[in-house]
């Protein structure tokens, strides 16, 4: 069985990470850690957990927790991580880092986060966990970046478009909504029940902290920049994405051939499933699942190829991806622990 840590527990990410990790057939929970009051049985904390999980949830001890396991995932905030990943890397320990701290540059992270990051040596060795572009690296990798969630959504519903130089991106729109679970478990006024119910709104409109990663790997698959206009939206609901994409293609080509073009890229991997023609994703469709479920349509006249992308923020744009990003790291069934 292999041994794994959760530090960060308590948040909603550190939360999803635990139920599922509960149920893997392949693994043992021997550590959980977070800055709570007191230490505290996690089941007490998360009663869903009862019967499932009997743990102590424990302050944070980085010695304490790299005795105890082999694999540590990072449930914490950005800036942070930076500073608990080389600790755990330094005793032979393998990482899924779930923040954005080893997603960019140094210059970019600085530009986005406003802090300098400290660990330029976890920079050059992480590799970046979308499992459907980067396979064969997360199989040996010591340090995992795990995706952001709009990041995911977005580039699964692209990918097949820029690997084939299909996509022409003078015209490349992204439109998000997401649940409120997407901003984390943390007191915030705007993100209050009386605020959020009922409402809708826009935020950070061209300037959200993942433009950069999803031009980053936009501009890596198409072998020149990239820059894509995102915006995200705040939707009164817990949990899930949903990501309207506009792109301009190149040639002619209508959506019969582009599902083709779509269905044939993503035919082996587990978790994207392409809708037929005529067929778009709901939140409802895979909330609480690892899946990323794809719809697409071409409007010929404008040469606009439309995608609708959507995810779970918890799962397949966080917890569900860095237990299997784990999965495809140790050689266990992609799919363990993932799939109802």
């Amino acid at each position: 069985m292999l041994k794994v840590a959760v530090v960060g527990a308590t948040g909603y990410t550190g939360e999803e990470l635990v139920k599922i990790l509960a149920s893997h057939s392949k693994v043992k929970i021997t550590s959980l850690t977070a800055k709570i009051d007191k230490p505290q049985k996690i089941q007490e904390l998360f009663p869903s957990l009862m019967g499932r999980i009997n743990m102590v949830c424990e302050l944070p001890n980085e010695e304490k927790v790299a005795k105890a396991a082999d694999l540590i995932f990072l449930a914490l905030p950005h800036r942070v991580s930076m500073e608990v990943s080389p600790k755990f890397l330094k005793k032979k320990k393998r990482v899924i880092d779930l923040s954005a701290d080893y997603r960019l540059p140094k210059g970019i992270y600085k530009k986005w986060y406003s802090a300098v990051h400290k660990d330029s040596a976890g920079l050059n060795i992480a590799v970046y966990g979308l499992p459907e572009l980067n396979r064969e690296k997360i199989k040996t990798a010591r340090l995992i970046a795990n995706p952001g969630c709009y990041p995911t959504s977005i580039l699964l519903g692209l990918a097949p478009l820029f690997k084939n130089n299909i996509a022409d991106a003078s015209l490349l729109i992204a439109d998000s909504k997401t649940g409120i679970t997407g901003a984390g478990r943390r007191p915030d006024i705007s993100l209050s029940f009386a605020e959020v119910s009922g409402n809708l709104k826009a935020y950070k409109v061209h300037s959200h902290q993942h433009s950069p990663e999803i031009d980053q790997v936009l501009s890596k698959l198409a072998k020149r920049e990239i820059s894509a206009v995102f915006v995200p939206h705040l939707i009164p609901m817990n949990r899930g994405i949903l990501s309207t994409i506009y792109v301009r293609v190149k040639k002619p080509i209508n959506t019969a051939k582009v599902i083709e073009l779509y269905k044939a890229a993503y035919a082996k991997e587990p978790f994207v499933k392409v809708l037929s023609e005529g067929s778009f994703p709901q939140i409802k469709d895979v909330t609480g699942t690892n899946f990323c479920y794809l719809g697409i349509k071409v409007d010929t006249k404008k040469g606009l190829c439309i995608i609708v992308s959507a995810i779970d923020n918890l799962t397949k744009g966080a917890a569900g991806q860095a237990v299997q990003n784990m999965n495809i790291m140790y050689g266990f069934n992609e799919k363990e622990g993932l799939c109802l």
